[in-house]
């Protein structure tokens, strides 16, 4: 079996996962997106992997890569098609609502002036986000009319067309914390809180990782939010209302360096035994 991993630059995640590749025997290649060239109608120098393994960092890269693997066949965890849904929040919220997955009060505008309409139709404070974006970055909490027109008009000014995209969502009162939960295949691995004294509670934004029981209900919203997205090798962010837990976001290519110890779950080890069933099947 041949295996290509998908990545740029070599995190601890994908040091674990080299890691649990080698001690099942199996043979992998780094294919580093930064040094690729694709000959679109010559599929043959890729026809030779069983499966590849997505890690990229970049998502508009790992995107036109899966989807070219797989129009020429070649098997991608995850596929295009779910990293496409993912890699967007609009797309990945819209895939939640189909299928009936419940999310926070969503609103979507295309200029100030209706992005403002749609701040107050929510009611503040709301949270201003890119559609394409990970890590925190770029994610506003707006708390009056005041705040909400300066920083509509400094994207205005940013003119760049994701900044012309107005994604907005109502303010979740957390408490202290949000919860990720770790889905491979239908299965609910580990779950993790993330704590922090900011209303973003990302561990890249400094949130600490404590572990979260897999009650009945983490279990059943991670699961529903994975297969609405195509399923495969996912992360969920669950946000605890008072209305019960909704679904914030599902992230494709998951980070999970401070949740094996904290879990005690072999979460790398996990996602290959996943990769090797689904390359059998």
């Amino acid at each position: 079996m041949r295996v290509g991993v998908l990545c740029s630059r070599i995190r601890i995640e994908e040091k674990l996962l080299f890691e649990a590749l080698t001690a099942r025997g199996v043979a992998y290649e780094k294919l580093d997106d930064r040094t690729l060239v694709f000959n679109l109608q010559e599929p043959k120098a890729y026809q030779q992997y069983d499966v590849v393994l997505e890690r990229s960092i970049n998502h508009s890269r790992a995107l036109y890569a899966l989807q070219m693997f797989n129009d020429w066949g070649i098997k991608t965890i995850n596929a295009a098609n779910v990293a496409r849904i993912c890699g967007d929040k609009f797309l990945t919220t819209q895939a939640l609502i189909q299928h009936h997955v419940p999310v926070p009060r969503n609103m979507m505008a295309f200029t100030p002036e209706s992005a403002l309409e749609a701040i107050e139709t929510l009611g503040y404070p709301v949270v201003l986000k890119p559609c394409v974006g990970s890590w925190g970055r770029l994610v506003a909490k707006i708390n009056d009319r005041q705040a909400a027109e300066a920083i509509l008009e400094h994207k205005q000014i940013l003119g760049s067309y994701h900044h012309s995209i107005y994604y907005i969502q109502e303010y979740i009162q957390k408490p202290g914390r949000d919860i990720r939960s770790f889905v491979v295949g239908d299965e609910t691995i580990a779950a993790i809180y993330r704590t922090s004294d900011h209303w973003i509670t990302n561990t890249a934004q400094g949130g600490k990782a404590s572990n979260c029981p897999i009650t009945p209900e983490v279990d059943r919203l991670s699961r529903a939010a994975a297969e609405a997205v195509g399923g495969g090798l996912l992360a969920i962010d669950l946000l605890e209302s008072p209305q019960g837990l909704l679904v914030n976001e599902v992230n494709y290519t998951m980070e999970f360096r401070n949740s094996i110890d904290t879990t005690g779950v072999d979460i790398p080890g996990k996602m290959i035994d996943y990769l090797l069933q689904e390359v059998a099947v």
